[in-house]
């Protein structure tokens, strides 16, 4: 039976969201640095305080009743609130205070982040700032389980429950081994995409679909433009191989710096009125209560994405 004076402590809502999660007692235990009898004490006088059942136990897995899912974004609501209030009363409202944990796409992390780490440490010394590097569909779906607090990533991301921030576009570079035709070029236009055998990331890697779309716009058979069997995980194999003369590929411009010092590769560039680039942005809950904290952290991204595209302007001088 419900109890009307009952009021939830933050404590077993943070089990209640952590076994609903994790869908296993002994994670969430071992997440929350707590024994699973206290685990199991907490999620209990939930439920009798509430006078429903939230987890459905049983000796092979644990299930979220349908209770449960209905009233997991209202405990995961309150418990962003109360860590943003915790985080506003450490400092001056609105300052970047306490634990963030970021998501961020892996054609964007290694480019951006040095000068990223600097700017956190100096203009927020307090904010302890946590990484997860992983593919975009991975991203929104940790971040829609509250395992992240955001995401930085190429958008759409075309995700409900989740606001959208766009913070910069970048344009694509081609990278071709130095003795191609086409090397240094300033002015290519799409149509001569054909004349490339593109080399691009595994599936799952949105700079793939972006390139794949490149192809399509220009009215191209991917099929036909791309190295359909080599497949690589990151830009950094794919610069090997394309040193190694098995085709070109494309790269944001922020990451030229980084990939393409070796005097083996050469950079071609589109001509100024072609549109081949990627809409960066960041991508985080509707029902976060540290948006204007976010969007503090997304002009750090900014800055940073602006040093790395400078750096990889003077490598090409």
């Amino acid at each position: 039976m419900h109890n009307k004076e009952y009021r939830p402590t933050l404590a077993q809502l943070r089990t209640f969201v952590t076994v609903a999660e994790n869908k296993h007692f002994g994670t969430a235990a071992a997440k929350l640095e707590i024994s699973q009898p206290s685990l199991s004490q907490a999620l209990v006088a939930l439920e009798q305080g509430l006078g429903v059942q939230l987890i459905e136990r049983s000796t092979r897995k644990v299930i979220v009743t349908s209770t449960g899912e209905s009233l997991l974004s209202y405990a995961k609501a309150t418990l962003e609130a109360a860590d943003a209030f915790l985080s506003h009363a450490k400092g001056a409202h609105g300052t970047l205070t306490g634990p963030l944990t970021i998501g961020i796409i892996p054609t964007i992390a290694p480019y951006i982040l040095p000068d990223l780490l600097n700017s956190i440490n100096s203009a927020y010394p307090d904010l302890r700032p946590l990484f997860v590097e992983e593919q975009t569909k991975h991203l929104l779906s940790k971040l829609r389980d509250g395992h992240i607090d955001l995401a930085i990533i190429a958008l759409p991301a075309e995700a409900a429950g989740l606001v959208e921030v766009p913070l910069y576009k970048e344009k694509f570079a081609v990278v071709t081994p130095w003795d191609n035709p086409l090397a240094g070029v300033e002015d290519l236009h799409l149509s001569q995409l054909k004349e490339f055998d593109l080399l691009l990331l595994d599936d799952g890697h949105c700079l793939r679909d972006q390139i794949v779309y490149l192809c399509r716009r220009a009215q191209l058979n991917p099929t036909e433009t791309t190295n359909s069997v080599t497949r690589a995980a990151s830009l950094t194999t794919i610069m090997q191989l394309v040193m190694g003369g098995l085709g070109t590929t494309l790269v944001p411009e922020s990451a030229i710096a980084t990939e393409c010092r070796d005097n083996r590769l050469a950079i071609a560039h589109f001509a100024p009125d072609v549109t081949a680039e990627r809409e960066v942005g960041m991508v985080y809950r509707a029902s976060a209560a540290r948006a204007e904290e976010f969007r503090q952290f997304s002009t750090l991204v900014t800055a940073a994405f602006e040093k790395a595209l400078k750096r990889s302007r003077r490598v090409e001088r």
